[in-house]
């Protein structure tokens, strides 16, 4: 069996007889051998592979272009370059899948939205396969989190019948021809619809369980194009029998502080791509900030003070926002704010800028 390249890169010793997999990220040539690029997706760094003219497939080497999937058998040695500690000096190269001459992910960088045109291809880029990298080791940290802590995982339906506390616009699910509308001959009988929201259900399990989280796809039909809205994402959805707020504020800054540390711990420079910014003279080096990043303690704000007392400057709100949480209809007299009512008019993107400051400036 072929080792993965993130294996063969952490490799403390040179190896006999491997075998990588992967798919050409880019070929030089030179006039008795060619350098390829491997890389199979198990981390960012790609495999350097040596492969000299007259071994076996080496007749099929003009075809090893960007994207084509290659094995390569041979013997990882130490790099004679700076760029990497390891390559592979190749026995034999067997062509398994080649690519188009006009295979669209080259060397160079692409923009977003040029990649958007080839959604099937983005998880071969540098950026989008670290994202899903990140994505999944965050999601296995999500349910350690709460497996450690006597959480019970629970599924709730993706299909249903209930709109959870109105909380968005639903998908409509249904076996009815188009602009059909007698819902009795639907297959449930009745309307149906993709889940916004696991809580209904999630509470029921909780009266039962006492603890339980629910971790799936939620989706939401709200037509609008802004970075800040998602037809379809996953949602954590922890519910706590015998808990009060303090507790349940406790336990949400705990997770996002777990993945956080879990992210710190376990990343690899092999596995995410870094970012390009440049870093200021104020910043710290990674090593030296990282712990008291999570180690410091979440800002609690009273609400009533904060949002009903002297101190909270009226003028530094957007004029539409202002005017609705100034509105005393807006308001619980005993504790908390009801949610202001700009939902059908919504924020603009500097104003959401003015809100998140106004935010720093309560806290």
């Amino acid at each position: 069996m072929s080792a993965t390249i993130k294996e063969l890169l952490a490799s403390e010793a040179v190896r006999d007889g491997v075998v990588a997999q992967g798919w050409v990220r880019t070929r030089r040539d030179s006039k008795a051998f060619s350098f390829l690029e491997l890389n199979d997706g198990s981390c960012l760094k790609n495999l350097q592979c040596i492969v000299d003219e007259g071994i076996p497939g080496y007749e099929h080497i003009a075809q090893c272009t960007t994207g084509a999937a290659v094995r390569i058998d041979g013997r990882l040695v130490a790099s004679r370059g700076g760029a990497q500690k390891w390559e592979v000096q190749a026995t034999a190269v067997t062509l398994l899948g080649g690519a188009d001459e006009s295979f669209p992910l080259q060397k160079k960088g692409h923009s977003p939205e040029f990649l958007r045109t080839i959604a099937h291809l983005r998880p071969r880029t540098s950026l989008y396969g670290s994202v899903f990298r990140v994505r999944s080791r965050l999601a296995y940290a999500v349910h350690r989190f709460f497996q450690e802590r006597g959480f019970f995982y629970v599924h709730t339906p993706i299909i249903t019948a209930s709109d959870c506390e109105g909380a968005g616009e639903m998908f409509r699910v249904t076996t009815l021809a188009p602009g059909a509308d007698d819902f009795t001959k639907d297959f449930f009988a009745k309307q149906a619809f993709l889940t916004v929201s696991g809580q209904l259900e999630g509470e029921t399990m909780a009266t039962a369980l006492g603890k339980i989280y629910t971790f799936g796809p939620t989706f939401r039909a709200e037509n609008s194009n802004t970075t800040r809205h998602a037809a379809e994402f996953w949602m954590i959805e922890p519910e706590m029998a015998f808990c009060d707020l303090v507790q349940d504020m406790d336990m949400a800054e705990a997770q996002v502080k777990y993945l956080a540390q879990a992210m710190l711990d376990e990343s690899d420079p092999t596995t995410i791509e870094k970012s390009d910014a440049p870093q200021t003279s104020q910043e710290k080096p990674h090593s030296e900030n990282q712990n008291s990043e999570i180690e410091f303690k979440f800002n609690e704000i009273n609400v009533p003070d904060s949002i009903l007392g002297n101190d909270l400057n009226w003028d530094y709100l957007p004029a539409k926002v202002d005017a609705n949480l100034k509105d005393s209809s807006c308001m619980n007299d005993e504790l908390s704010i009801v949610e202001p009512e700009y939902i059908e008019d919504d924020i603009e993107a500097e104003e959401h800028a003015q809100l998140e400051t106004l935010q720093d400036y309560l806290g």
